[in-house]
């Protein structure tokens, strides 16, 4: 690939799935130390794994990089100001794991509609015991946060005959044929009162931090289920723990935690009514190899001069 753009990857050089950037001219950077030895000419930063220091560092030092890459989708506590006033161009992963956490939050519906709680009790206990289920067609989903990951969930709950309300900033042009309504932030509690699934599936940021609180919680149905697939601190853990608790809602199915991994003496361990997943729904057979796939088609757009997919709004954070 002469003359084309020279990368620089922020990851470990033995980590298997870099292997495939093999014939992208590149050099990966681990540690601050390797920098000096790094060439200073990159147009492109690939953000693989690393602290966000470094990234900075490879940044400064690099003043004709026109592009980073980001391999996760969220971005909170990856931006810095020299990146944030500068006019390079940020894109995340968004959308690549977002068919794995789609099928996770439909699980978890599932999960609880059913009670399979119960039924692994009574198959446990060797308890043959018959009881009533909820069937989901029909009942509401409410999705906090309608960007891929809100649109991958909601095209399976609809398939299901779930009703869908979404929650977003500016609901898109021509409405959307999977969305029964579209609210505001500022009328989340009008839709959170109408659902009996609330999926969390925002970005964090300063607005969206513990977005779903101790007044979120009082405006729920008794029996709602909290879903969580988006950021850990969009949802205030200590006001989940206290409507647990007071039984405000029905449970919650949960794979991103305010605070990671979960402390063992953490109390949302013991609530028979939550599941726990240690952040790793997204987390497919081949979901590396996916986030370099995708950073590969990036690469030959930007090598290209086309536009880039995924461009994020660097004062939103998304």
């Amino acid at each position: 690939m002469t003359g084309s753009p020279l990368v620089l990857v922020i990851g470990a050089e033995d980590d298997p799935q870099l292997g495939m950037l093999h014939g992208l001219p590149h050099a990966v950077v681990h540690k601050a130390g390797e920098l000096n030895a790094a060439p200073r000419n990159a147009s492109a930063i690939f953000y693989w794994t690393g602290p966000r220091d470094l990234l900075r560092e490879a940044f400064l030092a690099n003043p004709g990089v026109r592009w980073v890459h980001s391999r996760n989708a969220g971005l909170d506590n990856f931006f810095f100001p020299e990146l944030i006033e500068s006019p390079v161009q940020v894109t995340n992963s968004s959308g690549v794991f977002s068919q794995s956490l789609g099928e996770f939050a439909l699980a978890m519906v599932l999960y609880f509609a059913k009670d399979f709680p119960r039924m692994l009790g009574n198959k446990a206990a060797h308890r043959w015991e018959q009881f009533d289920v909820d069937a989901i067609d029909g009942q509401t989903m409410g999705i906090v946060g309608y960007g891929d990951i809100g649109r991958a969930v909601a095209r399976r709950a609809h398939a299901m005959g779930m009703k869908i309300l979404a929650l977003k900033r500016h609901g898109p042009a021509g409405g959307d044929p999977v969305i029964e309504q579209f609210f505001t932030p500022n009328e989340l509690h009008a839709m959170l009162a109408r659902c009996d699934y609330v999926v969390a599936s925002a970005p964090l940021t300063v607005e969206t931090r513990h977005m779903i609180s101790v007044a979120e919680f009082a405006a729920m149905k008794p029996g709602a289920v909290v879903i969580n697939v988006g950021r850990g601190p969009v949802i205030d853990q200590a006001a989940l723990i206290r409507a647990l608790k007071e039984k405000k809602i029905r449970g919650a199915g949960l794979d991103v935690f305010e605070h990671e991994p979960i402390p063992a003496d953490d109390p949302i361990w013991d609530f028979e009514n939550v599941f726990i997943s240690p952040h790793s729904v997204d987390h497919t057979r081949d979901w590396l190899e996916q986030a370099v796939r995708f950073f590969l088609e990036q690469y030959e757009r930007f090598r290209k001069g086309e536009p880039l997919k995924n461009i994020v709004n660097k004062q939103l954070g998304y």
